[in-house]
C-alpha cells in the first residue's frame, strides 16, 4: 500500500471510528512529531538512501538498542513515515525521502528545529499564550525567540537558520511560476536572510538588478549563496532594520515570512518605511500563508498557534491583509494563488 492509499484508508476508517476514537488519534500527533524528531536525528533516510535496512543494521549504524528503534520505526511506517518492507526490516517513503539531509526541499533541519527540546517546551505552554495573548516562548525562556536564538543559544538558532533555508526552498518555485517579474528593472528583498529568493528571480531574471536588505549579521551569509546562483555582480547589499528605515528604491518589494512575524503595529511601521521611497508605480508582494475563512483545514491554521507562542505574530486571511495593507497607505490589488503552501499578496499605493 502506497502513501496515498494509507492516508484514504486512515481517512474512511477515522469516519466510521467513535468521536472519542478520533480524538485519540489526534492526540496521537503529540507522539508522532517527536518519533519523526528522533528519525532525523539519527538519520535514518540518509542510511535508507541506497536501499531497505533491517532493524538489527540501522541499530548497528545509529549505535541504538535494536529492539526500541524497531518499535520507533513501525510506528512511523503505521503513519507512511518509513515502509516495513519485510518483517523488521525498512526502506523510505517519498514522506522520509525528503527526510534526507542531501536532497533539495529538505524536511531534516525542520523537523529538527519543530521537536528540539528547548522549542518543544514552548508547545507545553500554549494555554500561557492562549489566557494571555503573549508568547509563550517569552515566558518560559525569559527572552524573546530572535534573542535566545541568535545570543543565548547560537546552536539552536543554527539549526532555526537552517530549517528557515529549507522552508523558504520550498516557496522558491512555485512564487517564480506564479508571478511574472519579467518587467521589473529592481526588485528589493525586504529582510531576505542570504537572498535565496531574490536569486532564484534574478536568475530567471536576467536583465533585472536587485537589493537585498537586512541586518549587517545577516548579510554576512549572502554573498555565498548569490555566488551559487551567479547574480552576486547584480546584487547591492543594503544593511539595515526594517522596522527603522528602509531606503530602497525599486519596482518590486519582496516580502517573504516576514509579515506574519508581528502584530499590525510593527508591520504597519515596516510597510510605511516602503512606502517612503517607494516610486508611486512599484508594487509590493507580501509571501505568506493565507488563511481561509470558515471550517477548512489549511496549513496556516495551525502554524498560526506557532506564531502565537513564538515570536507573537499572526497568519492572516484576507481581509485582515486588506485592513493592514489599507492602514499602512496601500491597496490590495489581487492575492495570487501558487502551487505551493504559500500565496502573493500584491498592493500599490492607495
Amino acid at each position: 500500500m502506497n502513501t496515498n492509499q494509507n492516508t484514504a484508508a486512515a481517512a474512511a476508517a477515522l469516519n466510521t471510528t467513535p468521536a472519542d476514537a478520533q480524538l485519540m488519534q489526534l492526540l496521537s500527533g503529540a507522539f508522532i512529531a517527536p518519533a519523526i524528531y528522533t528519525a532525523a536525528k539519527l538519520g535514518i533516510a540518509d542510511l535508507l538512501n541506497d536501499g531497505p535496512k533491517s532493524a538489527a543494521d540501522l541499530a548497528t549504524e545509529t549505535e541504538t538498542d535494536e529492539r526500541s528503534l524497531y518499535r520507533l520505526l513501525r510506528a512511523l511506517a503505521s503513519v507512511g513515515a518509513f515502509e516495513e518492507v519485510a518483517p523488521k526490516t525498512f526502506a523510505n517513503t517519498p514522506l522520509t525521502e525528503t527526510l534526507r539531509s542531501d536532497v533539495p526541499r529538505s524536511t531534516r533541519d525542520m523537523a529538527l528545529w519543530i521537536c528540539d527540546p528547548e522549542h518543544w517546551k514552548v508547545y507545553g505552554d500554549l494555554s500561557y499564550s492562549v489566557r494571555t495573548g503573549k508568547p509563550a516562548w517569552d515566558n518560559v525562556h525569559g527572552e524573546p525567540v530572535f534573542e535566545y536564538l541568535f545570543d543565548t543559544n547560537k546552536e539552536l538558532g543554527a539549526i532555526f537558520n537552517r530549517a528557515m533555508t529549507s522552508y523558504s526552498h520550498q516557496s522558491i518555485g512555485p512564487v517564480l511560476t506564479a508571478y511574472d517579474f519579467s518587467k521589473a528593472k529592481t526588485i528589493a528583498d525586504i529582510g531576505g536572510g542570504y537572498g535565496h529568493l531574490l536569486a532564484a528571480v534574478l536568475a530567471a531574471n536576467p536583465n533585472a538588478k536587485g537589493l537585498l536588505f537586512d541586518l549587517p549579521t545577516v548579510l554576512a551569509g549572502a554573498p555565498q549563496m548569490l555566488d551559487s546562483y551567479g547574480v552576486a555582480d547584480r546584487v547591492e547589499l543594503v544593511e539595515g532594520d526594517f522596522v527603522a528605515e528602509i531606503p530602497v528604491v525599486a519596482d518590486i518589494y519582496m516580502l517573504k515570512h516576514i509579515i506574519h512575524d508581528w502584530y499590525d503595529d510593527k508591520n504597519q511601521k515596516i510597510l510605511e518605511n516602503i512606502r517612503a521611497n517607494m516610486p508611486d508605480d512599484a508594487k509590493v508582494l507580501i509571501i505568506e500563508a493565507i488563511v481561509p475563512e470558515g471550517n477548512e483545514p489549511h496549513f496556516s491554521k495551525i502554524i498560526d498557534l506557532e506564531m502565537l507562542m513564538s515570536p507573537g505574530g499572526v497568519e492572516r486571511t484576507p481581509s485582515e491583509f486588506e485592513e493592514l495593507l489599507r492602514n499602512s497607505g496601500f491597496k490590495l490589488t489581487r492575492i495570487i494563488p501558487t502551487q505551493g503552501m504559500m500565496s502573493i499578496v500584491e498592493a500599490v499605493k492607495a
